[in-house]
């Protein structure tokens, strides 16, 4: 396959069957759970296993990608996930959903895998390539999960069969992209990957369990202890070997550093605060005082609106950089988040004020998640390119993660009579837009504030200068 269109389509396939599986099982698993007998703490368990195949498969399949090839590991994640996904709609139960879900972990591979092969084969369209790609995840998600919704207002399961159909085209797509055009081998320590694989399960496990735990309980300071000894382990592992499985010099690099970081901070409000978002607009005005009043149907033409402007902040991103500098892109992200949430501060008493409010979110998570890719595959050299782009992923879920996280014990703590209090969104909303407002100003940073006379016009590869960004 060429360099064009043809293989960007081929991308496109296979980022939009990340988006369906990533989409899909939300609106299913409360119904699947009723029919299947699985309650409420065991569909926790389930998104708490699927939460901690995400953080540990992100940098092994990266790295994994930058020492064999690209194809061949972007290969094996597509029929992780298409056996997991087609595992689950042929035989729910308990077991193959949790098996099925942790095998979907490894969509996670995806966009780190495609990045190396888009900037060894086609660097002239890097940027508008993964600002297409990110689009067209974004809809793929809120589209998802309007398919099996449908399928399943009749029988449950049906809605399990959404993502086996874009399956089976994501997997040809994978056969027919061709791999990166560069050199790989190396060795993979086996050693400091269990090291990071203990020390990322315990650290999701104390972010996701810590509000039911408590969070000075014994059990959150152990499994927050052992992640600290755990990584603090693994770095010593990694500066000795000759072969490192990350470059500890690479989590050093100050551009990379301010890309993750801003990474987590959008994510922190815009993943976060889904679920929250949900809750809010379905919230019975006449019984608890505040919310919508929405139906489920309602609040997924919502979400996917937003989803929609995040596609139009994607798409958009690309010509944006050129004109103002990726550091104004990724601080106008973080501004653009944080003002959002202050007009759902200040607008959430009636629909229109609150759904212009977060399609303006979904607008800037289109941008954020957009530019920190690109810049995180630009960033390094390319041999790093996998990596480097699933150490932004995995900034990204951790963001996400503990935006929840946070999100939840602020609901905790904001409770009247059994039930969330409004100052538990207000608050919530603050949060969410002060820590966007941190990612914004950390943005400032990175490189130049605006292109120079070197930086290439539209369709140029584009080159990095260590010290100073994008030139």
């Amino acid at each position: 396959m060429g360099t064009g269109r043809g293989m960007l389509g081929a991308m496109a396939v296979v980022v939009v069957f990340s988006g369906v599986v990533q989409g899909y099982l939300t609106p299913l698993l409360p119904e699947l759970g009723q029919r299947l007998g699985i309650g409420g703490v065991a569909q926790n368990n389930l998104y708490l296993l699927s939460q901690c195949a995400f953080a540990v498969l992100t940098p092994l399949l990266s790295r994994l990608g930058d020492l064999y090839g690209h194809r061949r590991l972007l290969r094996v994640a597509l029929t992780l996930v298409a056996a997991g996904s087609l595992l689950m709609a042929v035989w729910p139960s308990v077991v193959t959903l949790a098996v099925g879900m942790v095998l979907q972990g490894s969509v996670v591979g995806f966009f780190p895998l495609l990045a190396g092969i888009l900037r060894s084969r086609a660097p002239e369209r890097g940027r508008t390539g993964m600002s297409l790609l990110v689009g067209a995840l974004l809809i793929a998600i809120g589209v998802g999960g309007l398919v099996a919704g449908a399928l399943s207002e009749r029988h449950a399961e049906a809605g399990l069969w959404a993502a086996v159909p874009v399956a089976v085209l994501a997997l040809i797509a994978g056969f027919v992209l061709p791999d990166s055009d560069g050199e790989f081998g190396g060795r993979f320590h086996f050693g400091a990957a269990a090291l990071l694989t203990v020390g990322l399960v315990a650290l999701v496990l104390v972010l996701a369990q810590g509000g039911s735990w408590g969070w000075t309980s014994a059990r959150s300071l152990g499994t927050g202890a052992l992640a600290v000894v755990v990584f603090v382990a693994w770095v010593t592992v990694e500066r000795r070997t000759a072969q490192p499985l990350v470059s500890v010099s690479m989590l050093r690099d100050r551009l990379l550093a301010v890309v993750s970081v801003h990474t987590f901070c959008a994510a922190f409000g815009t993943i976060g605060f889904l679920g929250a978002n949900a809750l809010f607009l379905g919230a019975e005005p006449a019984t608890v005082g505040y919310g919508m009043g929405l139906g489920p149907q309602a609040i997924a033409t919502v979400s996917l609106a937003m989803v929609v402007a995040g596609f139009a902040g994607s798409t958009a991103t690309p010509r944006l950089a050129r004109r103002i500098g990726d550091r104004a892109v990724l601080a106008a992200g973080g501004a653009l988040i944080a003002l959002g949430f202050l007009g759902v501060v200040l607008l959430h008493a009636t629909l229109p004020g609150y759904v212009a409010s977060v399609l303006l979110v979904g607008l800037a998570t289109g941008v954020f998640e957009s530019i920190t890719r690109t810049l995180s595959a630009e960033i390094v050299p390319e041999r790093q390119t996998a990596l480097a782009v699933g150490i932004n992923e995995l900034a990204l879920s951790l963001g996400a993660a503990i935006g929840a996280a946070v999100i939840g014990g602020l609901f905790s703590a904001h409770q009247r009579a059994g039930r969330i209090a409004e100052s538990g969104y207000v608050w919530s909303w603050g949060v969410c837009a002060a820590v966007a407002l941190i990612g914004g100003a950390l943005a400032l940073l990175y490189g130049r504030s605006a292109p120079s006379k070197e930086t290439p016009a539209a369709g140029h590869p584009m080159t990095l200068d260590p010290k100073e960004g994008l030139v």
